[in-house]
């Protein structure tokens, strides 16, 4: 009898104690990982500001994916949100504040516990690279959640695992997101033509990309810096291609309203195209798929038992400037080539 009286009074002491280590456990929270990921800000800020891209990515619903998921009419920037029910509970995130490829503030509400603030930090570093800080923290614990996080092993055991397991998706999903591409063989059309300025060159093949860089932005800035109209999307004008000598001629041009008459040491010429017929190709996507968009039209040409004009343009269009639209994916390009 005495045992039994022993042992619930030690038993006693243990809640007691148990209680009182609780009680004690700091009244705040904050859970932080990092990852940098190969990609500009801006392709990962859009697959956060909106919930609808997050079951990709969450870690939660790839363990537990018959998570029942709720969307309101918006779910993206500010006001934004989306709810869950799993067999822990009923939660909710909201978007409260942002800042542009920069940050994004949101509030997660989890049954009827305090609501934690979720902070995401997107710092671009060199190369398109991105530094992606996601953060989470609370206060005011109540003593059921504190209880929770000690039997758990702590907010830093519960939750940053599946922080790094989400970032670790997140960089994946975002570089896929780059490589996505399309090409598409308009047909026949006129290309209009139009007066141009332009450099030219001679070099191999493959050193044509690191001297096109070089050369086309001297040529915008030549007509910016003489106040010259642009009328259109700059443009690589190929004269000859020879991958068999690894050889090419071209020229990087610049469309204007009218003939430009340029100083003879800017080492800037203008030119001008007549109305041709031409094969127009356009490619969605990143440069690199070029080639594929390129063999592509001359398959076509020769399908369609099209004749190539002898010494016609051979065009390739940048509509899309990488500086204001970071996300390969996104670039269009189009290609002319000319046919009789």
């Amino acid at each position: 009898m005495k045992f039994i009286k022993y042992f619930f009074f030690l038993l006693l002491i243990v809640i007691i104690g148990v209680a009182i280590y609780i009680a004690v456990q700091p009244n705040e929270y904050s859970v932080t990982r990092s990852r940098t990921i190969q990609a500009p800000a801006s392709v990962i800020y859009n697959n956060v500001i909106d919930f609808k891209n997050w079951p990709a990515w969450s870690s939660w619903i790839e363990k537990n994916p018959d998570t029942k998921i709720t969307y309101p009419e918006q779910t993206r920037g500010v006001g934004g949100s989306y709810s869950w029910e799993d067999e822990d509970g009923i939660g909710k995130m909201t978007t409260i504040d942002t800042v542009q490829n920069e940050s994004i503030l949101q509030h997660m509400q989890f049954e009827d516990f305090p609501p934690s603030e979720v902070f995401w930090d997107f710092n671009a570093i060199e190369r398109g690279s991105t530094e992606v800080t996601w953060n989470i923290s609370g206060k005011d614990l109540p003593f059921l959640f504190k209880m929770y996080s000690t039997f758990t092993g702590g907010m830093e055991k519960s939750i940053g695992p599946d922080f790094e397991r989400g970032l670790e998706k997140l960089d994946s999903i975002a570089i896929e997101s780059m490589k996505e591409y399309s090409i598409v063989i308009n047909g026949e059309t006129t290309h209009s033509g139009g007066f141009y300025l332009y450099n030219t060159t001679s070099c191999k093949i493959s050193e044509f990309e690191t001297i096109m860089k070089e050369m086309l932005p001297k040529v915008e800035q030549y007509a910016m810096v003489n106040n010259i109209p642009i009328a259109g999307a700059p443009f690589v004008y190929f004269h000859k291609w020879d991958e068999a000598n690894d050889a090419t001629i071209f020229s990087c041009c610049v469309p204007t309203p009218n003939q430009v008459i340029t100083t003879s040491e800017s080492g800037i010429l203008t030119g001008q195209l007549e109305p041709y017929k031409a094969i127009y190709t356009t490619l969605k996507g990143d440069y690199r798929n070029l080639k594929e968009a390129w063999t592509k039209s001359m398959n076509y040409i020769t399908e369609s038992h099209l004749e190539f004009a002898e010494n016609g343009p051979m065009l390739e269009v940048y509509q899309t400037d990488p500086m204001s639209t970071p996300n390969p994916a996104d670039w269009i390009t189009q290609i002319y080539i000319a046919v009789k």
